[in-house]
């Protein structure tokens, strides 16, 4: 079980909300990470690469400067093991090709816009994520 943490939990979705309203609002594009991180690997890196490579280094700083201020990192723990995690970053990455879109895209700032097509992916996302765990809390790895 995870801990209930829920100061940070509201203050890191307010972060996530306020980063994704001044995307839109000062370059008119969507947080939608895979887009973004997309869009700056080959054949052809988009000619706005520095704010898509800036936001990255921002996800990837923010927890690392939270850590080091609290002195303490997050544990990190893979119970299924690396072959099992490839395999869903793969899975991920076809199902935000087919699905135009990832979840920062979709849920949070598609269903912030009521984008139809934004309200259907976030449903099969998380219809998807609740049968993952469930099979793998009590049939794989019961």
């Amino acid at each position: 079980m995870t801990e209930f943490t829920p100061v940070s939990a509201l203050l890191g979705g307010a972060m996530i909300g306020a980063a994704a309203v001044l995307l839109l609002a000062l370059l008119g594009r969507i947080a939608g990470i895979s887009g973004i991180v997309g869009s700056l690997l080959p054949p052809a890196p988009a000619a706005d690469w520095p704010w898509r490579a800036a936001f990255v280094a921002g996800l990837i700083a923010g927890p690392v400067l939270v850590a080091w201020a609290s002195g303490t990192a997050p544990a990190i723990w893979f119970p299924m093991g690396l072959p099992w995690i490839a395999l869903a970053g793969f899975l991920v990455g076809v199902g935000t090709m087919i699905g135009s879109g990832c979840t920062s895209g979709h849920g949070v700032c598609g269903i912030a816009r009521l984008a139809p097509r934004s309200l259907v992916a976030t449903g099969v996302f998380m219809a998807s994520a609740i049968a993952v765990v469930f099979i793998i809390r009590h049939g794989i790895g019961g």
